[in-house]
This record gives C-alpha cells, structure tokens and sequence, in this order.
C-alpha cells in the first residue's frame, strides 16, 4: 500500500473512496468548513444523518455514503466514508492508531483501489499536532492491514493500492509526508517483527534469523558480526552452549551496531532479545497442545533485529547494539540434562534445574558479553515465562530492572506507542528462590513468582550496569484481532524500542 499526501482539491480529486473525519466536543459534532462544502454537493445529507442521529461523530464509527451521477456536479469520489474520532479532547495517539487500523480493515472489505482522507481539521490538531497525528494514522494503517498468507495458495481479502491524505496547504504537504515516512519505517520495522515471528519451525533456523539481521545491516549500513560454536566455545558462554547442545541445526550469535555518536562510545545502549528459533522445552519437554507456538520464541531476538532497521534509517545521535543468542531447545541423545552444571560467559556456575528455563541462559551470556564490550545500558527482551500471562494477562508486559530512570524511560516510550509496559519488583524474598546447593546460582526458583524468579536470575549477570528486562511471553502472539493488531504475532515491542532509542 503506498501512503502518501498530496496538496489538491478534493472535488477535483477522482477516488474510489474519501474519507471524511468527525469529531465533538461538547457532545456536539464538529464539521469542518471543507466538508461542509462537500456536504453542499451531497445537498445537505451529511448534516441531515447527523440531525437525526445516525451519524454520531463518536470513536471509531464509520458511516458509508454512495455518491452515484455526482460527477455532473463537479465531484468525483465513487463512494465517501464518515469516519467518527470522538471527543476531540479524549483523542489521543493510541486512539488515532486504532481508528485508522479499523479504517483500512473496513476498507478491505469495501474491495477499493484508492483511498483518499481529507486532513482538513483545525481543532483536531489543537489537541494531538500534524505530525504525531499523521504518524500514527500512517502506522494503524499498515500495522491494521497487516496479514501473514504467504503459505496460502489463494488470498481472498481485498488490497488497497493508495492511501492519500489531501491537504491543501503545499507546505503541510511536506511535513505530513515526513511524518508519513516515520510512521511507516516504525510500522514496518514491527511488520518485520510479526513476520519472523509468524514464520514456522521449520523455514526460520538460527542460521535464517542471522541471515535477516545480514540483510538489514548491508541494506543500512549497519556492522555486524555473526559468531558459529567455535567462536562461542572459545569465549566462554557455556550457558548458551548447554541450550544448543540438543539441536542439529547450528547456533548462531548475532551482533548487529549502529554507531550515531561516534566521538562519545560510552553513550550506547545495548538492546538483547532472546532467539530460541523452536523452544521443545528440551528434555523437560513441554506438552504436546499449543506447542506449535514454540515458533515465536525467538520474539524478543525478532523485536531487537527489526527494531535495528529503523533506527539505522532514522540515526538517533547514540551507540545501539543488537544482540541475539540463536539456537533451537530440542531433546535428543546430545541434550542438556536437569542437574547439569554449566559455566557463563561471565565464570558463574548454574544449575540447570529444569531445560525448559533455558532462555535466560542465553541471556546471561549475551548480557556477559555486553557487559565485555562496554555496555553502558542494557535492554533484554524476551518470550521468557508463562507466570507473565498469570500476572499481567495478555495486553502488558512486566518490566524489572536496577535502573529507575531506564526503567520509566520504556514505560514512557511504551506508552507513546501503545505498548504497555508495567514495573514488577525485585524483591529479596522470591531472590532467594534461586539459591544452588551445588553451583552458584539454579536457572528455576519454582512455580511461586515465576516471571520474578527469572528477572532476579538475569539480573545476577547484569550487575555493575544499568540494566532492565521486558518478559513478552503474553504479549508476543494474540489468538484474535485487537485494535491495530491481528491474530497471531504482533511484533511487541519493536516500536517501543525504536521510540526508547530515539529518546534516549
């Protein structure tokens, strides 16, 4: 779909569909001046719908008119859509994303080509600006249009061609096509997200993600480095090792750097996702139903890579580095066992209680590796433990950390993006849940606050730098539609991410 703005006069405009916007305030519906003119042409039906209540100008409401012979006066759009934003001083980024995410899914349905929306409302933009409006807009149409069929052999659902918005100002013009661009390198950098993720077992090995993360960085010229086993084994990380030992198909160690300020390398930050490419459980295999959604393990390591090509295109003036430990979690004659003893990156022994919490033992060695190379913030991200359902539910993702200030600069960046984001604490009871009798710490403290237990474990490889963890393991897969996400994977957080380091 091409999104673009364009400065002409919407009764010259020749659409398959135009799109007209209504808010209120007060409780009243607010038209303004240009579509009063169109409601001129239509002779008075857009105010007499409203008068009678069947347009109510309330949130996400879209109303279809067809216009048949009304090029006899001048006026060429096939059909106009009324669609409600609400009261104007509820309207908020998140709530134009989902507008215009429900807008395109409607208009899929409609089968048309082209799409033209008349930007034309003062009052809106006292409330959310040009800029922050048109972006959003621009990433709930993409991210609502978003579909995962390349396995299909027919495709039954309708495409837009072109999506215009129409200004006449030539100068808003310029700044809304700017914005227009920021919205689609965000979106399309989750649209990136949901596709790995979505990919299955079977066509995405550790050696395909670190192919994708090669792909980005000649594109953008970003450096990269992708370490085998030998170059693994000869540093250390025995953690991630023992996970990978059960696959046959190779590990891979992906790390992906942006430098954007150059003369300060100590201004970085760090950003880990977890990349189990097909999570088995190992030898403490999982159950067989749902296991088919082992596939999106690898979502944090997805959201991390993605999130990387839109910072390289948008330059933020700081230091990001990507890092993802990729392998499989399989059983086989070769795997890790419960009870074995491994060695980290950083030389602390673990106990590998249980082989299904093996996701943060690529974690500790990538933050070991991190922390080696001069990490001055660092940022995990991972599918880590089903307890993040049972506390949080499905539409937030715990965060837990040592840093406050990093801490509420994700919240913050979440919520800009529509991403939410909740602090869960490191208390020193469920701390103690971790403690080996026979190495130095035990990768499972029980069932008790799981997503905890893991986040204290973590963090015992992050200590001395700044540092805080997202757990995704409910947020990376929906099994239904929900505002400008569709079933299956939703690329959380990949836009929070990119948000973070503009920030930052």
């Amino acid at each position: 779909m091409n999104i673009q703005a364009q400065s002409s006069d919407p009764f010259a405009t020749r659409s398959d569909l135009l799109v007209l916007m209504l808010s209120k305030r007060d409780k009243k519906v607010k038209i303004s001046p240009l579509t009063k003119k169109i409601d001129k042409v239509l002779d008075g039906l857009i105010a007499s719908l409203i008068s009678n209540s069947d347009i109510t100008g309330d949130e996400g409401e879209m109303s279809l008119i067809y216009t048949p012979n009304l090029s006899e006066k001048n006026f060429y759009p096939k059909k106009i859509m009324i669609l409600g934003l609400g009261d104007i001083n509820l309207l908020s980024t998140n709530k134009v994303r989902k507008i215009s995410a429900s807008l395109i899914k409607k208009i899929k349905s409609l089968k048309v080509k082209k799409v033209h929306l008349l930007n034309e409302n003062s009052i809106l933009y006292k409330k959310v600006n040009r800029e922050k409006f048109c972006q959003s807009f621009t990433e709930g149409l993409i991210l609502g249009n978003y579909n995962f069929n390349k396995y299909k052999e027919k495709n039954s659902s309708g495409s837009v061609e072109k999506f215009t918005f129409l200004d006449l100002d030539n100068e808003n013009k310029k700044t809304i096509n700017r914005y227009i661009k920021v919205g689609s390198i965000y979106a399309n950098a989750e649209i990136l997200a949901r596709d790995l993720v979505n990919e299955p077992g079977n066509m995405l090995s550790p050696s395909d993600l670190a192919q994708v993360a090669v792909k980005i960085s000649e594109k953008h010229g970003c450096k990269i480095r992708v370490l085998d086993y030998k170059d693994v084994k000869k540093l250390g990380m025995g953690a991630f090792i023992g996970v990978a030992k059960g696959s046959e198909r190779p590990l891979k160690f992906i790390h992906m750097s942006f430098e954007g300020d150059k003369g300060s390398p100590e201004n970085n930050i760090w950003l880990i996702g977890k990349g189990i490419t097909f999570d088995s459980g190992g030898i403490s295999l999982k159950p067989g139903f749902g296991m088919g959604k082992m596939k999106g393990d690898m979502g944090g390591g997805a959201a991390v890579i993605a999130a990387m090509e839109a910072i390289s295109q948008l330059k933020p003036k700081i230091n990001v580095n990507v890092v993802c430990a990729a392998t499989d979690n399989m059983p086989s004659g070769n795997a890790q066992m419960p009870g074995d003893i491994v060695k980290a990156y950083n030389g602390l022994t673990i106990e590998v209680d249980n082989t299904d919490a093996e996701g943060r033992l690529t974690l500790a060695d990538a933050i070991g590796y991190a922390k080696d190379k001069g990490a001055s913030k660092i940022l995990d991200i991972a599918t880590l433990t089903g307890a993040a359902r049972i506390a949080m539910g499905d539409g937030v993702s715990p965060i837990f950390g040592n840093d406050e200030n990093l801490i509420n600069t994700v919240i913050n960046a979440g919520n800009i993006t529509g991403e939410m984001i909740w602090q869960l604490p490191l208390d020193n009871v469920t701390k103690k849940q971790n403690f080996s009798m026979v190495a130095d710490i035990k990768n499972t403290g029980g069932r008790g606050g799981g997503s905890t237990t893991a986040a204290h474990f973590i963090s015992k490889f992050a200590e001395g730098v700044s540092w805080a963890h997202i757990d995704i393991a409910a947020t990376s897969m929906l099994d239904t539609d929900r505002d400008w996400y569709v079933a299956g994977a939703t690329g959380v957080p990949t836009r929070t991410l990119i948000e973070f380091c503009i920030n930052l």
